[in-house]
This record gives structure tokens, C-alpha cells and sequence, in this order.
């Protein structure tokens, strides 16, 4: 991200606040703590926020009754980081606005992840919408119609391989990661132990490959990733 993100932390255990400010600057990230639901509230309406992580149990305002002074607010991630784990705890604050939602005590690794894998998720959706029709050599995709041709040939793809085809004619010179694809398309965490990425790329190629005999669309550039072959 080219704009500095910022992200409020409404937490009133000192301990706690120092760990998740800490996570989140090692991330490349600025945080803004907030010791109570009525300072956290302030924070919110001094400036846009990139992204809120909220405790449920704050004192002043709790944690819900933040979310509903909140509720509707766009562009706005919030995950919630509580000590209640009770199923209808979470979801009610699921369905009161927030994101996601993570109980402690919480894995380190787990929360960097997360907070990483939400603002990609609102990244995308701030981004212009992509035109309907997606060209590359002799690839053409409509996104309207869901339909996709080689060389003239229609394929029959699964959702999945459309949209990993449509997020490759998007950037037709980048070159994606396992990681790039599956958080992209599949919108989780990817933990480097998941070989879903290469079971729909191969299915892919093996229909393009069906469609355009003696047609290359996608390259594999070893150590790295996938891109459309130049």
C-alpha cells in the first residue's frame, strides 16, 4: 500500500495493547491505542482509520456498544480481539459489523495474518472496478457473461479457475504467488502448506491447453509463481 495505514487498537489491558501495537508496527504498520471504548470513539471521529482492533470488555463504552455507534461505517475492517468466546458472542458481533473475529488468548502469528489478509481484502474492494471484457493474446474473458474463449474456443471453467484466469488478465505481466492467488481468490490466509493453488492451475492449463493446442497462456516462473507468458 503506497498510503501509510493506520490502525486504531481499543484495548484497555496495558499488557495486551503493547503486544498488538508491537504486531502491528512489525508489519510495516502505525498504531493508535486506545484505552477505552469513549477514547476509541474520539480517535474514530478525528480521522479515516485503516483498520479498528476492538476488545468487547472496555470500560467507559463497551466494545458493542462501540460497534453499533460505529455500524455502517465503509472501509472500515474491524476485528474483534476478545476474551468472550461464546458462539453467540461472536456471533453477534459478526453480525453487529465486525470482520472477523479472534479469541484470546491469540497466536502472534495468526493476528499479523489476519490483520494482513482483511486490509488486502478492503484494498481490493476500494480498487476501480475491472473492465468487463479481459484480453491477452489470444485469451478473451467477459466477466458479465462468465465466459471465456481461446483462440476462439470456449472453455468450460469451474469458478474458481475463472476467476484465477481473471485475476491473471488483470495484471497480465505480474507475477503471482501461490500466496497472491489463494488470498486473492479464496480470501483466507495462506500458510505455505496448501497445494489447492496447484490442482485449479493445473486443471486451467490442462483446458486452455486443450482448447489452443500449441498455444501457451500461462507461464510458471520457477521460484516465484505464475503470470500470462508474454
Amino acid at each position: 500500500m503506497n498510503n501509510p495505514v493506520h490502525i486504531l487498537v481499543a484495548e484497555d489491558d496495558s499488557d495486551i495493547s503493547r503486544l498488538l501495537c508491537s504486531i502491528i508496527r512489525k508489519s510495516g504498520y502505525i498504531p493508535q491505542p486506545a484505552y477505552s471504548g469513549t477514547e476509541a470513539l474520539l480517535y474514530l471521529e478525528q480521522r479515516p482509520w485503516s483498520m479498528l482492533l476492538l476488545d468487547l470488555m472496555l470500560p467507559g463504552m463497551t466494545g458493542e456498544e462501540l460497534l453499533q455507534k460505529i455500524d455502517g461505517r465503509e472501509n472500515l475492517p474491524i476485528l474483534i480481539i476478545s476474551a468472550k468466546g461464546e458462539p453467540q458472542t461472536k456471533v453477534s458481533a459478526l453480525r453487529g459489523g465486525a470482520d472477523d473475529y479472534i479469541t484470546k488468548p491469540f497466536d502472534v502469528e495468526e493476528v499479523s495474518a489476519r490483520i494482513d489478509a482483511h486490509l488486502r481484502l478492503y484494498a481490493r474492494i476500494a480498487r476501480p472496478a475491472m473492465p468487463v471484457v479481459l484480453q491477452h493474446k489470444g485469451l478473451v474473458l467477459n466477466r458479465d457473461t462468465m465466459t471465456v474463449t481461446a483462440d476462439g474456443t470456449e472453455l468450460t471453467l469451474t469458478v474458481r479457475e475463472f476467476d484465477i484466469l481473471s485475476l491473471l488478465l488483470s495484471a497480465p505481466s505480474k507475477v503471482f504467488t501461490k500466496a497472491n492467488l489463494y488470498e486473492n481468490i479464496w480470501g483466507e490466509p495462506f500458510y505455505g502448506d496448501d497445494n489447492t493453488v496447484n490442482v485449479h492451475m493445473s486443471n486451467l492449463r490442462g483446458k486452455l491447453a486443450k482448447a489452443a493446442p500449441g498455444s501457451e497462456f500461462i507461464e510458471t516462473v520457477w521460484g516465484m509463481g505464475y503470470r500470462l507468458k508474454p
